[in-house]
């Protein structure tokens, strides 16, 4: 028997768009038709979706959501109900130091595994991942990626930058390791040394304040830390991916990597592909922090080539890179004169990922549907080992959104329900609404309303990476 018929939508997959039904049963798509209206009657539900577009659901490979903590118990499941209210079906995590992993989760990845898992496993409205994170003071990463791998955690991230940044040749150790196992390294591509020179510079002449972290992260760091991470990708012949990638300058090491066979990936950020550096001239030093993200906000021509880059190809995603930082917690210092340095990096953007490339893509005619759905469910899906989901297609997880592609909407912190008390994006207009969206065929927004549950999300554990 169907358990969900969906009729009447424009399907959208990478390849193209047509009116068709979708059929749901045990948790997978088992048809996928232009009338598929016989298996209405015995169907257990029906869904009009006429006028509608049916995605599968976003594949965000980039948050830092938080752990439940004994002072905020709630914080992972209510990101994973703010990724469902926008249209995120999946999403991976980092446990680096701040989203409330332990110290023992920063000597080791696979107790940092194990812990991860132990403490969300019945904690998530959508279905999630983990990318661990490589530390420069765990004891030996290298020798525990082939275990991690072969527990379905095929890719981790690495910092060039921060106190916890990992060493080069442990970069490039990790990478030929990963790449030799079927992982996928990635990576935070600002050079450090040129980043500890500009933020000392700065303090010492008492520029302090806010706006002052961007000007010490320069383009030339991501570029310089870009190119020398895709060196290394080159010469242990293994894949590696940049992540959150804001500059062209970056961005032209990234595309002359692919032309010449480099195994270089790229996402870059919907906060790169919306907002601009402008926002580091707002005089009041708290609001300006909304936007101390690292790397920081670029130029308008930075934002157009980005752009660009997703219509060609030369960036393969879209990624969030979401912190659910507080204006009244983690920013807090910046309306009292806390260095810049001292601040907490990062911005929420789990439950706008999807408004915000719809409105700045589709809408605005800069890339297809199509490519969209590219961006956001299937290349993630294949890139990172979710080998079920990233598509409406037979037998893949009935991952599904319902999106109003007529409606027009003004995005409010209030209206949100991430952990985060702001949203960067305060008062932009857009145009699509998600109307409804299912994971493994089970509604979790019914009409705009969560109909979900705590713990139906489930842990993924993945299969290759990198191809």
């Amino acid at each position: 028997m169907t358990d969900l018929l969906i009729r009447g939508g424009t399907v959208v997959t990478s390849e193209r768009s047509s009116r068709a039904d979708v059929a749901v049963s045990g948790g997978r798509i088992e048809a996928v038709g232009p009338d598929l209206g016989g298996l209405a009657e015995s169907a257990r539900e029906t869904v009009d979706a006429t006028g509608l577009l049916v995605l599968p659901g976003c594949i965000d490979v980039h948050t830092h959501t938080r752990v439940a903590s004994d002072d905020e118990p709630d914080r992972f499941f209510q990101d994973s109900v703010a990724a469902a209210f926008g249209g995120t079906t999946t999403f991976l995590a980092f446990n680096n130091p701040g989203t409330g992993s332990s110290p023992a989760a920063h000597r080791s990845i696979l107790a940092g595994i194990d812990e991860f898992r132990r403490v969300t496993s019945s904690d998530a409205a959508v279905d999630f991942g983990l990318s661990p994170a490589i530390l420069g003071g765990m004891d030996d990463p290298v020798a525990e990626l082939a275990a991690m791998v072969d527990a379905g955690v095929p890719t981790a991230k690495a910092f060039m930058v921060f106190d916890f940044r990992l060493a080069d040749a442990t970069i490039f150790e990790a990478m030929r390791t990963l790449g030799q196992r079927g992982g996928m390294l990635e990576v935070h591509c600002e050079d450090p040394v040129l980043i500890d020179a500009a933020v000392a510079s700065a303090l010492q002449r008492g520029n302090t304040a806010p706006r002052y972290h961007a000007r010490t992260r320069s383009t030339e760091a991501e570029a310089v830390a870009t190119h020398r991470a895709i060196a290394f990708a080159r010469a242990a012949d293994a894949p590696v991916h940049v992540v959150h990638l804001s500059c062209a300058a970056a961005l032209r090491y990234v595309a002359e990597a692919k032309a010449s066979g480099v195994r270089a990936h790229a996402e870059t950020c919907p906060h790169y592909l919306t907002l601009t550096e402008e926002l580091y001239d707002e005089p009041d030093p708290l609001t300006c922090a909304r936007s101390l993200i690292s790397p920081p906000l670029r130029s308008a021509a930075d934002r157009d080539a980005l752009w660009e880059g997703l219509a060609s190809g030369a960036l393969d995603l879209v990624a969030t890179d979401h912190v659910a930082d507080r204006l009244g917690v983690e920013k807090a210092g910046a309306a009292h004169g806390v260095p810049f340095d001292q601040i907490s990096n990062g911005a929420p953007g789990i439950e706008t990922l999807l408004a915000t490339v719809y409105d700045g893509g589709v809408a605005r005619g800069r890339i297809s549907v199509e490519r969209m759905v590219d961006l956001l469910a299937t290349t993630p899906a294949r890139l990172f080992g979710f080998g079920r989901k990233g598509a409406i297609e037979v037998d893949r997880d009935a991952d599904i959104v319902l999106f109003d592609p007529a409606a027009k909407r003004t995005i409010r912190a209030s209206e949100l329900h991430h952990t985060s008390d702001y949203t960067p994006y305060e008062g932009l207009e857009v145009s699509g609404q998600v109307r409804s969206v299912f994971v493994r065929g089970s509604a979790v927004i019914r009409d705009g309303d969560f109909v979900g549950r705590r713990g139906f999300g489930t842990f993924v554990e993945r299969g290759t990476a990198g191809g």
